[in-house]
């Protein structure tokens, strides 16, 4: 039987300073944090929140058994709502991945790893790239899930998965921060759905400076809310019923073309 949708989705937005390569600190940071924010369905914290961006060099490498996936879950259990971010996993290979992790109160968790690793700045030598999208579904809604550098390269977003959220995490550097916003709306525009942007804030260990500038845009293309350059959060309220109303008034996405995707050089 489906999950019924709920009518609103409350999403609590989490745009934190990440300490560099403190796992640690960084979890107690974000839970307190989200408890400014309390009562949401979903939470959403940054890109690589454990360690910041490149930050788990010389770390022991983590695991889906490990600290940050188990302070994921109870997080998630505690609060009653999903929890998303991503965090770098090693697969038992010695492969490691950017994964991105939404994480129900029950525990389940579903993974979507990096597809586009940002090769300017080192990430494609350091992590394998992702293989497949990922779509989960929560509260009735679909939540296409993405990360950072997966924002430039629309054919890899286009809203070919019936998704009603595009949702992405994000360690985004300051020089760039008008591409950010650009293209948030441009890709709620051309999918004509919520886009849901969560960045970090401060300056991490490599004196890689981050705007902030978290946000979440409507299925039109209207900002709905966005936070400064510092620590923020934010409590947000998604109405199916609008999302609803552009996609009825404005059939587009009936008209678009089809793309074939082919596996990542990897």
């Amino acid at each position: 039987m489906a999950t019924p949708v709920a009518p609103t989705l409350e999403v609590g937005l989490v745009q934190a300073d990440l300490a560099w390569q403190d796992p640690e600190t960084n979890r107690h940071r974000l839970a307190a944090m989200m408890d400014t924010q309390p009562r949401c369905d979903l939470y959403v914290i940054p890109e690589t929140f454990s360690t910041g961006f490149l930050g788990d060099a010389g770390l022991e490498a983590e695991t889906m058994d490990g600290p940050s996936v188990a302070w994921m879950r109870e997080q998630a259990r505690s609060r009653a709502a999903a929890l998303t971010g991503s965090l770098v996993i090693d697969d038992g290979s010695g492969r490691r991945f950017n994964r991105m992790v939404f994480m129900s109160p029950e525990g389940e968790a579903t993974c979507y790893d990096k597809r586009h690793r940002f090769g300017f700045g080192g990430e494609s030598q350091r992590y394998t790239a992702g293989e497949r999208q990922v779509v989960v579904e929560w509260r009735g809604w679909r939540i296409d899930l993405q990360i950072c550098f997966d924002l430039r390269f629309p054919v890899w977003c286009r809203n070919d998965r019936n998704f009603d959220i595009q949702l992405f995490v994000a360690n985004w550097p300051a020089p760039r921060a008008d591409h950010w916003s650009a293209l948030l709306r441009a890709r709620a525009i051309e999918n004509q759905a919520f886009v849901i942007a969560v960045n970090r804030a401060g300056v991490d260990g490599n004196e890689v400076e981050y705007p902030g500038c978290s946000s979440v845009w409507d299925a039109a293309g209207k900002r709905v809310v966005e936070l400064g350059e510092d620590e923020a959060t934010a409590r947000v309220s998604l109405s199916r019923q609008a999302l609803t109303s552009v996609r009825t008034r404005f059939p587009f996405l009936a008209d678009a073309d089809r793309f074939k995707l082919g596996k990542p050089d990897l």
